[in-house]
This record gives C-alpha cells, structure tokens and sequence, in this order.
C-alpha cells in the first residue's frame, strides 16, 4: 500500500486490492502506478465526483486526461477507489473544485 498526499492535506490510500481492481478493468493503466499516486498529489483539475468522491484530473494529451476517483473519509484517512484514463470530460460540464494556475 502507498499513501498520496491530496490537495486538502488528507492522505489518500492506494492498496493492492484496488490497484488490481482498478488494472483488471483498465488494463491500459497497468504500469502507471506511479502515475495515479501522482495525479492526487499534483492535479491539474480536481471535480466533484458521485457520493462525495473527488475525481483528480492529469491532462496526458490534448483531448485525454488520467482520472482518479477517491474519497476523502476524514481529514487524517482517504482511500482510491479507481482510477482511468478517459477523452470523454467536458470540464466545463464538471463542478470543478479546484484547478491548478
């Protein structure tokens, strides 16, 4: 297990479990472990998600970006609950919660 500082100061866990849920069903992210630990730490956007989660977005071209889904449970414990790389966000459809200048 790793552990992601997010933008609010809460740290965001990532365990086996989830990594492997998370490359069972996006195999195109296996080998980007590194990755997903990073855009928590360093978003270019971060979106308000379903059921209070929040989406971290990391622009890998133009028109695709990374996508971790997480929640944060209290201000000491968070945990990833998927992550994907997606070309179909239309940010100015998002709530966007925060954005990097």
């Amino acid at each position: 297990m790793d552990i992601a500082i997010s933008k609010n100061s809460v740290p965001i866990r990532l365990t086996e479990e989830r990594w492997f849920h998370i490359i069972e069903n996006h195999d195109d992210l296996a080998g980007h472990y590194d990755n997903v630990l990073q855009t928590i730490e360093d978003p270019d956007y971060i979106v308000e998600g379903y059921e209070w989660a929040l989406i971290a977005l990391k622009r890998v071209s133009k028109s695709k970006f990374l996508a971790v889904v997480y929640k944060e449970i209290s201000k000491m414990d968070g945990f990833v609950i998927t992550a994907y790389f997606t070309s179909k966000l239309s940010l100015e459809k998002e709530v966007v919660l925060w954005q990097k200048k």
